[in-house]
Order: C-alpha cells, then sequence, then structure tokens
C-alpha cells in the first residue's frame, strides 16, 4: 500500500524530530519493503543524510506545485488523493484538516509540555501547538503516544478515550547502537580536543534540559572529570554560562555545537556517564542512544526518563544539585556499579530494537485498515 507521511522534519532538520522521522521510515522500508512510502514536504535541504535518505528506491519526496505556508494544513489533501494514500501518518502532533474519510489517519503525540509547563513556550507558539495537536488528537484515527507518560498527558488535558491511544516507544538511529572503533574515536577525540574523561549532557541548551543543575553539581563532582555539552545554545544559556564563571568552572565545562551526525556516537562512547537532568520529556532518546553505546545514565524523576532508561540506570529530583552530583560520584567511583549499568542497560535497550518497532507499527496500520 501507498503510506503517506508528514515530512517537514524529516526533510529538513538534521536533529530531533528530524533524526526520529527517517529513523522510523527507514526502518520501515527496510523490514517491509512492499509498501511505497511518500514524504510530504514544502521544502527539502539536499544535505547529508537527507540527500541518502532519499536515495531509497521506495521512499518517495513530494513537495508542493506550488509553494504555501498553508500546504502541509490544507493543500496536500489533493496530492493525497493522487497519489493514492492509504494511511497518512503525521509524525508530529498533527495532521491536515479536513482528509478524506477514505484515507485512515494516525498522529503521532511526542509530548504536550506546552500545556504542563506554559512557561517554557511564547503565548502564540503554544496557541498553535495546542490548536494543531487537540485538532489531531480528536480527527486522527489512531493516537501513537511515544510514552505512557505523553498517554497520560493526551488523556488528561484533551480527555481522548484511552482505546483510542497506543503507545509505540522510539528508538535511536542504528549509527548509535554500533561499538566504535578505536581508531576513529582516537580521531574524534582528537577533532574536538577531548579531555579523557568527561561526564556527557546532549540537548538543547533550554530551561527545560536544566543543565544548570548539572553545573551546580560539577564542584561536588571527582574534578579529574570535565563537563562536554553538545547542543544549540538559546537565550538560557547565558545563564548557565555566568554560573559557570561564578563558580569558577570555566575550565572544566566544554561546549560543542553543530556537530555532524556521524561524530555523535563516538563522543557518547568516549563518556563516562551520561547526564540528562531535564525537567520534563515526551521520551528521551538521548537516554537510550547512550544505553546503546554502553554508557551509564543518570536521569531526572518527574516525567517519562524511567521509562527510557530502565530500573538501572540512577534517577534523582530534577531541583537537587546534591543528589544529582551523588548519583554521579557512585558512577564514577564504584566500577562493578558502572559494569552493571553498562551490562543491564544495553539489555534493556533492546526492548527499543528496530525491527520489533517497525514490526508493531505496521501493525498497528494494517489493524486500522481491517476495520474498514
Amino acid at each position: 500500500m501507498n503510506i503517506g507521511f508528514d515530512g517537514k522534519r524529516a526533510a529538513n532538520n538534521f536533529t530531533g524530530l528530524g533524526n526520529y522521522s527517517r529513523s522510523l521510515i527507514l526502518q520501515l522500508s527496510e523490514f517491509f519493503p512492499q509498501n511505497q512510502y511518500f514524504i510530504y514536504s514544502p521544502k527539502v535541504k539536499r544535505h547529508g543524510q537527507i540527500s541518502s535518505f532519499f536515495e531509497k528506491q521506495n521512499i518517495h519526496l513530494v513537495l508542493p506545485e506550488k509553494s504555501s505556508l498553508l500546504w502541509r494544513t490544507f493543500g496536500v489533501k489533493k496530492q493525497l488523493k493522487k497519489d493514492n494514500i492509504a494511511i497518512y501518518h503525521g509524525l508530529s502532533n498533527e495532521i491536515p484538516v479536513g482528509v478524506s474519510p477514505a484515507i485512515r489517519t494516525v498522529v503521532t503525540i511526542h509530548d504536550l509540555i506546552f500545556l504542563r509547563y506554559p512557561q517554557y513556550y511564547k503565548f502564540i507558539d503554544r496557541t498553535i501547538y495546542n490548536f494543531k495537536s487537540k485538532y489531531a488528537c480528536k480527527h486522527a484515527d489512531h493516537i501513537i503516544a511515544i510514552s505512557e507518560q505523553t498517554k497520560n498527558d493526551i488523556i488528561e488535558y484533551y480527555q481522548v478515550d484511552p482505546s483510542k491511544i497506543e503507545v509505540l516507544y522510539q528508538t535511536c538511529d542504528d549509527s548509535f547502537k554500533q561499538i566504535i572503533g578505536q581508531e576513529f574515536k582516537d580521531s574524534i577525540r582528537i577533532k574536538y580536543q577531548l579531555p579523557e574523561k568527561y561526564i556527557l549532557n546532549v540537548g538543547t541548551i533550554e530551561p527545560r534540559k536544566n543543565l544548570l543543575a548539572l553545573v551546580q553539581a560539577l564542584p561536588a563532582i571527582d574534578p579529574e572529570f570535565k563537563l562536554v555539552v553538545v547542543g544549540k545554545k538559546q537565550s538560557y544559556a547565558q545563564k548557565v554560562i555566568a554560573e559557570i564563571e561564578k563558580l569558577g568552572l570555566g575550565e572544566r565545562v566544554i561546549f560543542l555545537k553543530d556537530i555532524p551526525f556521524t561524530d555523535l556516537p563516538a563522543i557518547y562512547q568516549l563518556a563516562t556517564v551520561f547526564v540528562y537532568p531535564s525537567f520534563y520529556e515526551g521520551f528521551g532518546i538521548p537516554i537510550i542512544e547512550a544505553l546503546y553505546g554502553r554508557i551509564p545514565v543518570v536521569a531526572a524523576t518527574g516525567s517519562c526518563l524511567e521509562e527510557a532508561g530502565g530500573p538501572h540506570s540512577l534517577y534523582i529530583d530534577p531541583n537537587d544539585a546534591a543528589a544529582l552530583a551523588k548519583a554521579v560520584n557512585a558512577v564514577l567511583t564504584d566500577q562493578k556499579l558502572a559494569d552493571q549499568m553498562k551490562a543491564e542497560g544495553l539489555r534493556y535497550a533492546q526492548q527499543f530494537n528496530t525491527a520489533n518497532l517497525a514490526r508493531q507499527l505496521m501493525n498497528s496500520y494494517s489493524n486500522m485498515i481491517a476495520k474498514d
């Protein structure tokens, strides 16, 4: 059958939802090659992993005949009919308005953080996000939540019948699941001037990600270990940098940005521990990337990170910098604990196996078609 996807992020974004979208579609195209996969996007960046993504024979890029800001919301409907799409999947909290009933629709809801923590969003942004998410949850034939926490949020905020929602976890790109050779890791260490011992944090530098707590914990963490932060800086970064200067940690914190995707797995695997003290997430793919790389994880309670990290990762209150330092030091000083976390974390991550998740998603599609 022909399956359509909202491809704005798959065709343009090199991180986050872009990686998620491409990974999911590639899984389907590999394990179910009998189908044709149509990616609808208002534009495309012909570059790196995006270009190689569209080289697959059963993945087709569809651009609008006439450029329009509202094409994804309204104009794409005619193209879906033309392409004989059986199922349309909105990969990031939205679907087009008024899709033909003949086309089954499914939406992935990543999170409703803009409702739970509105202070992190501009009024106009959260208004738009809420409109799109609420419409999609009401009108889609099926909803995929990426965690139990997200499912609970959908039920709480939009009063959706739980039977309409299915939890399907995400995975990370397969490149994170391979152990990187020492020669390449050595070249990455030299390229980015990485220290011999470091703690790793990956994610946009914004209030919700709570990097400040990790910086405040750093003075109480073994001074042999530096902190490497990979992520795009937002205005919140100035607050983090001010705290670094206040605490005299300028020599212990290294910021990296615009890292090529191909280099990131090695940066993970060179780390001693991965720390993710975020206040709230829809799921937490960076944790999965760390687990597959055999890196112990310390994360925060309060959302869904326990679902991503499993029972053998360590969790702390995101407001407690002292507890965070204690947890990190436990990993750094107890090799037996660290080895157990690596082994059990990798074992836990197998539930996010690419083939299993692709099969679960295709079963969802097939069940929708079977209901007709």
